[in-house]
């Protein structure tokens, strides 16, 4: 990407940015230059301990990671988090999308800009909790 395509997207995504940071301009191009100059972002999954997520994200961890596919999906009707962004998940040619767990809270404003592309997403697994049982995380990546 040359210099003046790469401040194209950091002016695009700053102004895009900018009343999500409350109108502060300088944070949000800052941010928007950190963005850009990385190609993306990857936001942890949080929630993927709840209900039977653990067991879901195992069974994907058997799947080509070119093969999940992930979306952002708003949730303004969420009564504990009114701009929460869930994050679903599925195999290409699946039956469906899984409920893998929500954006953080701080990162939002952010997903909710980029979410427009489609997302990818990673499952990592962890050395072990508390138990000795392996546990699983997710990452999801949105590239500007």
């Amino acid at each position: 990407m040359n210099t003046s395509e790469l401040k194209s997207k950091v002016m695009s995504l700053g102004n895009k940015l900018a009343p999500r940071f409350n109108g502060d301009r300088s944070a949000a191009f800052i941010q928007a230059w950190i963005i850009c100059k990385a190609g993306g972002i990857e936001i942890a999954v949080k929630g993927v301990s709840f209900g039977n997520r653990q067991e879901a994200l195992k069974r994907l961890t058997k799947y080509n990671p070119a093969r999940i596919k992930a979306a952002l999906v708003p949730e303004p009707e969420n009564q504990i988090d009114l701009c929460a962004i869930a994050v679903m998940v599925g195999v290409q040619n699946g039956k469906g999308l899984f409920k893998l767990g929500y954006v953080p809270r701080d990162f939002c404003h952010i997903a909710s800009v980029l979410g427009n592309q489609l997302p990818s997403a990673r499952v990592v697994s962890s050395a072990c909790n508390w138990y000795g049982q392996t546990t699983y995380g997710a990452r999801v990546a949105l590239s500007v």
